[in-house]
């Protein structure tokens, strides 16, 4: 590992949920050990993962991460990373803010793979599923449903058709989690 590791943050994409692609944490944790990461420490069940790299490995992370899981439990699953300063930014340029624990619910982030063009991003329908609103800032989609998800037409298919990218959602308690587990962006 290089000198200096930075803290980093892996999204994985629709693991363990309603039983499909299931990922032990245990495992996913010793595969981010392997390739060659520090103080891995993981957060519930739903893939996301807080590691210690330096800035090259952690850009590798992705690909060998998603190899390591094709190649030992046969999934095929996106991988998107972040910096520890990445997720206190997000964490700051929520246009959705709330002190409000009840409400955190009701607030996502999707994380995506890449920042998209300006184009697609006017392409998108701002009345696609009213009373839910959204914001693109960046590589960060920030969601906002006031009925609850359940019935949103806000998914994540929609974003990645639209954007032509890959993303992945976080309940607003999550990214807090995140970079609490980051240290607030000082890595």
């Amino acid at each position: 590992m290089a000198r200096r590791a930075g803290r980093h943050v892996a999204l994985l994409r629709g693991i363990n949920v309603g039983g499909k692609n299931k990922v032990p944490m245990k495992a996913l944790a010793a595969m981010f050990e392997a390739a060659g990461c520090a103080d891995v420490v993981t957060y519930i069940q739903s893939g996301n993962v807080v590691f210690g790299a330096s800035a090259a490995l952690a850009r590798k992370i992705p690909g060998a991460i998603s190899a390591a899981i094709e190649a030992e439990l046969g999934l095929q699953i996106p991988v998107i990373t972040r910096t520890a300063a990445e997720i206190a930014e997000a964490a700051r340029h929520n246009p959705f803010p709330t002190d409000d624990p009840a409400e955190h619910r009701l607030l996502h982030v999707g994380f995506l793979r890449d920042r998209p063009r300006k184009r697609l991003v006017a392409a998108l329908d701002p009345d696609r599923s009213p009373p839910d609103a959204f914001e693109v800032r960046g590589a960060e989609i920030y969601l906002h449903f006031p009925g609850g998800s359940a019935r949103t037409k806000l998914t994540p298919v929609y974003f990645d058709r639209v954007l032509e990218t890959i993303g992945t959602w976080r309940n607003w308690r999550t990214v807090r989690k995140l970079l609490e587990l980051t240290g607030g962006g000082d890595g």
